[in-house]
């Protein structure tokens, strides 16, 4: 059943924070739109518990506060409709690499989320369990891009940039970039992951919309990549297969 459909009344306030994006795989992706809106940052700032609101308070411009300050309250909404829980029982910590997960009343719970932000738009991936990760980029035609292939693309990957021009090659450049980070951010491995050392696969980089791979020193997880960018922005999920979150997994040292 849709997140729509198992709506709760007393959450039906927050809509004006988040709206379903994309379904795919038992896993959701609600877009948080970040323009400036005083209403609706009032509206979010009721969401966040004490040390968010400092959190939120020590960024030093508005834009970041903001982006903070939507995307946290939009979590904690999706997040208690999900877990049947009220805000005040919902807390978060981080595991070795930064990437947060959600206590119910201090006990973790088995929902997996992940959040993007790029310019003024905010993603949120949710599913009911596993390891799930998002990105979301603006495209800019102003960016010089040659540098950041060299750095963060395998040698197949290049060569298809390289032959690539125009709008068409800022095309490829996101869709390839956000399908790696996406990827990375679902490990939650932080930087430890070098994004030149795998490969998007074939039918992705040609533009089909979802494939799955596995990373070189951990054949035996297998992941789902989908393409979900549209005319607004580029956008990539990725998520741990079932039969992989199933059993342990030995990374390569």
């Amino acid at each position: 059943m849709s997140y729509a459909r198992r709506m709760q009344p007393a959450l039906e306030a927050s809509l004006s924070l988040w709206r379903p994006l994309h379904e795919t795989d038992g896993a959701t992706v609600f877009h948080v739109d970040l323009t400036p809106d005083a209403p609706r940052e009032t509206e979010a700032l009721g969401w966040l518990d004490a040390a968010e609101r400092s959190r939120r308070d020590r960024f030093l411009y508005p834009r970041p506060r903001r982006e903070f300050t939507l995307c946290r309250a939009a979590l904690r909404s999706l997040l208690c409709r999900e877990l049947g829980c009220c805000n005040a029982e919902l807390s978060f910590e981080t595991a070795k690499f930064g990437k947060p997960f959600a206590l119910v009343g201090g006990v973790p719970v088995p929902a997996a989320f992940n959040v993007s932000h790029s310019g003024p738009h905010g993603l949120i991936a949710l599913a009911p369990r596993g390891r799930i990760g998002v990105d979301v980029e603006e495209r800019s035609t102003k960016r010089s891009l040659d540098d950041y292939i060299r750095l963060l693309f395998a040698p197949e990957e290049r060569a298809e940039l390289e032959k690539s021009r125009g709008r068409g090659r800022v095309e490829l450049f996101y869709r390839l970039w956000t399908l790696k980070e996406a990827a990375i951010k679902a490990v939650g491995a932080g930087l430890s992951i070098d994004p030149a050392t795998f490969e998007i696969p074939p039918g992705l980089v040609r533009g089909e919309r979802t494939g799955v791979f596995s990373f070189p020193d951990t054949p035996e997880v297998r992941w789902r990549l989908e393409n979900i960018g549209n005319a607004r922005f580029a956008a990539a999920i990725a998520r741990e297969a079932v039969e992989s979150a199933d059993r342990p997994v030995r990374r390569k040292t």
